[in-house]
């Protein structure tokens, strides 16, 4: 949801040589992205949603793009003015997705290999941009897709459009989903206010909706790992497991002062001690287990115990056994916590979300590995799992996709000072060209459709 982008504080050395965000790369595909351009653009396209000064170099801001605001719109119109002037055909679907697809030179019918990505983050536009000044053609039509609402900042419910697109999400439910400060406002009235409620099928389906060939996606890493381990591109195999849960632990009111323990049924003290023993318990399985949210009424008070109290429960890891034996043991737990002090409590819980651990089609990974190894030599990449959920974890549903990571400064992301550096955001561009040109170039040479 916020983004921000800063002078260059780093050099990156590029096959064995150092250069500099005015110079241009050479390439297996022998095109160059612009990074002076890529990063001008990325900060052209930020004026829509700039947000939270951090510094005071007047870049130094986050960016807090939200979906289908007008800023959203803005930059949306923009996108669709830019792949226009390249020649691209551009079709928007019931969801507001946008697709632009550029002609490969064997005219061929096949769905086109997408770079895809969300506007309510960070735009993408370097790729076509260099094939087309280059009069460079694909053998297979090539193109971007722009997911609406992948963040899920405004209207809560992430990567909700190509859910819609893979069949994992009802479009109705998507189309009511409301603005998290207006009720009144949902995302299809917002769709509907800025015109971008196409008349396109929200579907992979060949016959109504827009299918894709492949797809690929460029991301910064959210995490640590890569500027940990001093590699710079990080090939994504696939997406961790993960599974969303909310309890709520029912206890009793009772005043502090004339309650002794043994009658009390403290709820807040259990939820307490279920949130730590869940941080523990992951640990142990070498997994992850967050807690987001906590409410207790409204009504309560200082010198009173809660009636009850919900938190949240996020478990996560790359192997979904993991994930459910996590939750087990949680459950088991629980339920030992509850009745430990006083006269005990009571729970129920729900399962909000429950997302398997995708893996990435094998092909897409050769073609980013081949791009990276190129670019960086192996010694400066990596295989990584996905520990976020990303619309390329739909996609892969229904055709081939993998992602590309990029380091972000210390990790951060979500937050305004999140930064990632000219030189990566050039590299990371330049392996998604390269990615998709292997990819494009295999499938014509195995005499195939994508």
């Amino acid at each position: 949801m916020m983004q921000s982008t800063k002078r260059a504080t780093r050099a990156l050395r590029f096959n064995a040589r150092a250069f500099s965000t005015s110079a241009h790369f050479a390439a297996p595909s022998s095109l160059s992205i612009n990074a002076d351009r890529l990063w001008e653009t990325l900060h052209e396209t930020c004026k829509w949603g700039a947000a939270h000064p951090y510094g005071d170099n007047p870049r130094d801001t986050g960016m807090a793009r939200l979906t289908l605001n007008d800023d959203d719109a803005r930059v949306r119109r923009w996108f669709a003015d830019e792949v226009q002037k390249l020649g691209c055909s551009l079709s928007v679907d019931q969801m507001g997705n946008m697709f632009a697809r550029q002609s490969g030179r064997l005219e061929s019918t096949a769905p086109m290999i997408a770079m895809g990505s969300h506007l309510d983050t960070q735009p993408r536009g370097g790729v076509l941009r260099t094939m087309k000044e280059n009069n460079f053609k694909t053998n297979f039509d090539v193109g971007i897709v722009n997911w609406t609402n992948e963040e899920g900042a405004r209207f809560p419910k992430s990567m909700c459009s190509s859910g819609v697109w893979a069949g994992a999400v009802p479009i109705q439910k998507a189309w009511d989903l409301c603005d998290i400060h207006d009720s009144n406002v949902t995302l299809r009235s917002e769709l509907e206010r800025h015109g971008f409620l196409g008349d396109i099928e929200c579907s992979s389906d060949p016959e109504t909706g827009y299918p894709l060939g492949a797809h690929f996606e460029l991301h910064i890493e959210q995490g640590p790992i890569l500027p940990e381990t001093g590699r710079s591109i990080g090939i994504v195999q696939g997406a961790q497991g993960y599974r969303w849960l909310t309890f709520t632990v029912h206890g009793k009111d009772a005043h502090t002062g004339t309650t002794p323990f043994s009658a009390r049924q403290d709820p807040l003290l259990a939820a307490s001690k279920m949130i730590a023993a869940s941080n523990a318990i992951a640990k142990q399985h070498g997994a992850l287990a967050s807690t987001g949210i906590i409410k207790v009424p409204s009504n309560a008070s200082t010198n009173t115990v809660a009636t009850n109290v919900t938190f949240t429960l996020d478990i996560r890891h790359p192997q979904d056994s993991v994930v459910h034996t996590v939750q087990e043991v949680c459950l088991r737990e629980f339920g030992a916590i509850a009745s430990e002090d006083g006269k005990g409590v009571s729970f129920d819980w729900t399962l909000d979300t429950d997302s398997p651990a995708v893996k990435f089609d094998q092909d897409c990974v050769a073609s980013i590995k081949a791009a990276a190894d190129c670019l960086v030599g192996p010694e400066k990449s990596m295989l990584m799992t996905s520990g976020a959920g990303h619309d390329t974890v739909y996609t892969s549903k229904h055709c081939p996709s993998a992602m590309i990571f990029v380091p972000c400064r210390d990790g951060v992301s979500h937050h305004p000072t999140e930064y990632c550096s000219p030189e990566d955001c050039a590299l990371g561009t330049q392996a998604l060209l390269e990615a998709v040109v292997h990819y494009d170039e295999s499938k014509a040479n195995k005499g195939s459709g994508v």
